[in-house]
């Protein structure tokens, strides 16, 4: 038994040593193959390990006025991030990071707190905008406490900038930080332009890479007016940067990008003159309230302001919950666009609808007559004219120009309202104009069709005699009465009106034509709407004269304009009286209860070129308070003219553009 065991064991101990020298053999063999032949290729894979593909925002397109002014461009952005999963890995580590690179930015306790929520709600492998547009001292001071600040970067972007702040407001719009609803609103819209489903492979890989994109701290997205109606051509395509880590997945370098830059977006130019739409808002000063102005000519929207408005700069980097309240409770009405969204009863410049819908449709000639006591008995009750004490005997002409309702009710009622609609509509009223932004309101043109559908009730006789002075179911916006002045002004050939001059693609859109009057119509109202600023007895007769001071190039000198004044009811009058039941004037009413002043008007009368329409909230006459505004705008855009300049053309470059711009 012993010499059995004997035997066997030198033979097992040769087959275990062969074995053992044919694994060695083998291991030695692999490892040559690894350090010897194949070295470069897995220090290649090994340095990949390490390089980070970020998603890198774009430049977004520089908006311009007419002239080349920037309205919306960029500005170099210093903004520090955290990666959570690289600050710790418990909610106390994180928190430890965020207090120091807070106290280090003089964060407030509720700006920590609201970024501790998000850095410990997963993903943990995001990065989280900590703060931007910090100053040259705060990024460098956040630079020099990189190295104990673990997860912390201080990176160079683009920040959104609104040179002219307030003025362009409520037609540019603004740009923020996007919301779960924005990116899915951007996954839709990208996924139906590109004709993917987002089911397929091709809709979840694009719809990540706009997750990603919106994502990044330092990108933004529109949010209202031509921000966000033109968000695609603006923002660009998005590129990649090569980001390098170290094993703990800091970021310590920044590797050459040039191969994967993204594309730039589109750069916008507006018909709008800036320095025209400055003076606006100046002119209207402390008022509420809108102006628009449209080159009877081309059909370019030159000034389309609306005030007050807020610093569309407030909004890029997130506004405070303090100010925005206080922004959206002011009764002015800022954060409202009161040029294309507001509504409002047009009152007495619908009158020259009327005037026009009266003559084309036969119900009444120019030198008919009506007898003005102060009232009118129609179905049953009195209907008052503004002016007490009566304006006598009235025909077309001294009707406009004295803005007698007494005969406006007999024109609307030998007219009839299905007469009055039509003009109305050709005279471009009750249609939302499609400019390349978002917003507008199409406002009312009634009848008994409009009634049925909107108020459920059939369109009675009573009906038409408000609607004869712009009361009642009638509604128009600031820019519909601006368009509706051109084409009085410029007849059946005037062009559709447009806003954005190129880099927007904005659909043609059908509205219906003016066509051609008979003889003699649009004469006649042009007429009247002189009558009012010009001749004796004109509600606006001190107003006409735009150059008194003789500052006018030629073909202006001496030019005059043709308008139409109105004032719209806030409150009906039964709302207007006491608790003895005595009227109660309009300047004893709170502020926001007073009628609307409004003016409609073109220049040169005798040679239409601009056709402008102001509204001021609740400043109670047309022709004392809208009618001079009315005129200087009127004057200033005569004296400097843009309408006869040609658009801004943007540079090959974008970036280059951007950049003369701002210098």
């Amino acid at each position: 038994m012993n010499r059995d065991w004997k035997n066997l064991f030198p033979s097992r101990r040769m087959i275990f040593l062969g074995s053992g020298g044919v694994v060695f053999l083998g291991l030695t063999a692999r490892l040559a193959e690894l350090q010897l032949f194949r070295q470069a290729e897995f220090e290649t894979k090994a340095r990949e390990v390490r390089i980070k593909l970020e998603p890198a925002p774009p430049h977004r397109g520089t908006i311009y006025d007419r002239g080349g002014r920037v309205l919306a461009g960029s500005k170099r952005n210093f903004y520090v991030t955290i990666r959570p999963e690289v600050a710790g890995k418990s909610r106390e580590e994180i928190s430890r990071v965020i207090d120091r690179v807070g106290r280090l930015l003089r964060l407030s306790d509720s700006k920590m707190r609201t970024l501790l929520q998000d850095a410990t709600t997963p993903p943990a492998h995001r990065d989280i905008l900590v703060a931007d547009d910090l100053t040259w001292e705060e990024f460098a001071q956040v630079n020099v406490m990189a190295p104990e600040l673990s997860g912390v970067s201080a990176e160079v972007g683009e920040l959104r900038s609104y040179p002219l702040q307030a003025a362009f407001y409520h037609t540019i719009g603004y740009v923020q930080k996007a919301n779960e609803a924005d990116i899915q609103a951007k996954i839709k819209a990208e996924l139906e332009a590109a004709g993917e489903a987002l089911d397929s492979e091709a809709g979840k890989t694009r719809a990540t890479t706009i997750r990603r994109l919106y994502k990044h701290p330092a990108m933004r997205v529109g949010k209202q007016g031509i921000e966000a109606y033109g968000e695609m051509q603006l923002k660009g395509d998005p590129g990649k940067i090569r980001l390098l880590q170290n094993a703990t997945g800091r970021v310590i370098d920044r590797l050459p990008s040039d191969d994967i830059q993204g594309k730039p977006g589109a750069d916008v130019v507006l018909s709008i003159d800036a320095e025209l739409q400055n003076f606006a808002i100046q002119r209207f000063g402390a008022d509420a309230g809108s102006a628009v102005m449209i080159d009877v000519h081309t059909g370019e929207v030159v000034c389309m302001m609306s005030t007050p408005a807020p610093d569309p700069n407030l909004f890029v980097s997130g506004i405070a919950a303090g100010p925005y309240k206080a922004l959206r409770e002011d009764e002015r009405n800022p954060l409202y666009h009161k040029a294309y969204d507001g509504v409002y009863p047009p009152g007495s410049t619908f009158k020259i609808v009327v005037a026009a819908a009266a003559l084309e449709s036969g119900a009444m000639k120019p030198e008919d007559t009506v007898h003005c006591s102060g009232k009118a008995w129609y179905y049953n009750r009195f209907y008052n004219c503004y002016k007490t004490e009566g304006h006598g005997t009235v025909n077309l002409h001294t009707g406009i120009q004295k803005s007698c309702d007494c005969y406006f009710y007999r024109a609307a009622e030998k007219t009839g309202i299905e007469a009055i609609a039509s003009v109305a509509h050709r005279f471009g009223l009750g249609h939302r104009y499609a400019l390349g932004l978002t917003g507008g309101k199409a406002g009312s043109v009634p009848n008994d069709a409009w009634k049925r559908k909107a108020v459920g009730e059939q369109w009675y006789a009573g009906d038409t005699i408000s609607a004869g002075i712009g009361q009642g179911y009638v509604t128009a916006t600031p820019f519909q009465l601006a368009y509706m002045c051109a084409r009085i002004a410029g007849g059946g050939n005037t062009p559709n009106p447009h806003l954005i001059v190129s880099g927007i693609d904005v659909p043609d859109y059908e509205i219906e034509p003016m066509g051609q009057f008979k003889p003699g119509v649009l004469e006649a109202v042009r007429a009247g709407m002189f009558a009012v600023t010009s001749e004796p007895g004109g509600t606006a007769i001190r107003f006409g004269a735009l150059d008194e001071k003789n500052e006018l190039p030629a073909p202006y000198t001496g030019a005059r304009m043709a308008g139409k004044s109105g004032t719209a009811q806030v409150i009906d009058l039964s709302g207007r009286r006491d608790a003895r039941g005595k009227a109660i004037s309009n300047d004893k009413l709170p502020w926001r209860l007073r009628d609307h002043a409004l003016f409609v008007a073109f220049a040169p009368a005798d040679k239409p070129r601009y056709a402008v329409a102001v509204v001021i909230e609740h400043g109670v006459s047309g022709s004392s308070a809208a009618a001079p505004v009315a005129r200087d705008l009127l004057a200033h855009a005569l004296k400097t003219d843009p309408g006869s300049r040609k658009p801004f053309v943007p540079h090959v470059s974008t970036i280059a553009a951007n950049e003369a711009g701002k210098a």
